[in-house]
C-alpha cells in the first residue's frame, strides 16, 4: 500500500485556472487595476484618495468620488475615459456612471488614522527598555543555565546595563 504524498499543493493554480471563484475575483481585480491606471493617465491631477472604481454592470462602470469637485472633473473627461475603457475592455465597458460618495473621504481618513496609530504603537513597543534590576536577575539566572544559553542571557543583561547607563 503506497503512502499519500505530503508535498504541499501549489495554490497559485487556483488563481491561474480559468474557472472557479478565486480565478474570477483575480481576473476582475486585475481588470479594475488596469482601468484605474487609465483614469490616472487621463486625469493625473485627480488624487488616488479622491475616487475609487466601483462595479461593472451592464456595460457601465461606476466611478465613486469623494466630493462633487472631483466628480465634475471626471465629467469633463467622461468621453475620453469611456473611449479608453472601451478600447481596454474590448467593448465590454461603454458607459460611465459617476457617483458622489461623501463617506468615501471619511472612510479613507479613518483608515489613515488607524495605520498611524498602529505605527505609533510599533514605535512605542520598540523603545521598551530593560530595567537594571531585571538585568541583575538575568545574570543570576545565567549562573545556573547551560553554557550556550548563559552567553545569550549575559548579552541581554549587558544590554540592560548599557541602556540604564545611558539615562
Amino acid at each position: 500500500m503506497s503512502r499519500n504524498s505530503k508535498k504541499p499543493a501549489d495554490m497559485s493554480v487556483l488563481f491561474h485556472s480559468s474557472t472557479g471563484t478565486l480565478a474570477q475575483i483575480a481576473k476582475k481585480a486585475n481588470s479594475l487595476t488596469k482601468l484605474a491606471d487609465i483614469v490616472r493617465q487621463i486625469c493625473p491631477d485627480l488624487p488616488e484618495q479622491g475616487y475609487q472604481l466601483g462595479n461593472v454592470k451592464d456595460k457601465t462602470l461606476t466611478i465613486e468620488v469623494a466630493n462633487s469637485v472631483w466628480g465634475q472633473r471626471l465629467q469633463f473627461e467622461r468621453n475620453r475615459l469611456a473611449q479608453a475603457f472601451s478600447q481596454a475592455s474590448q467593448g465590454l465597458i461603454s458607459h460611465i456612471d459617476i457617483k458622489v460618495m461623501p463617506f468615501l473621504a471619511h472612510q479613507r481618513r479613518q483608515q489613515e488614522n488607524i495605520t498611524e496609530k498602529l505605527a505609533e504603537k510599533r514605535q512605542a513597543s520598540a523603545k521598551k527598555v530593560i530595567p537594571a534590576q531585571a538585568g541583575e536577575q538575568l545574570l543570576q539566572a545565567a549562573e545556573h543555565a547551560p553554557a550556550s544559553l548563559q552567553a545569550k542571557i549575559a548579552r541581554l543583561a549587558a544590554l540592560a546595563n548599557k541602556n540604564n547607563q545611558q539615562k
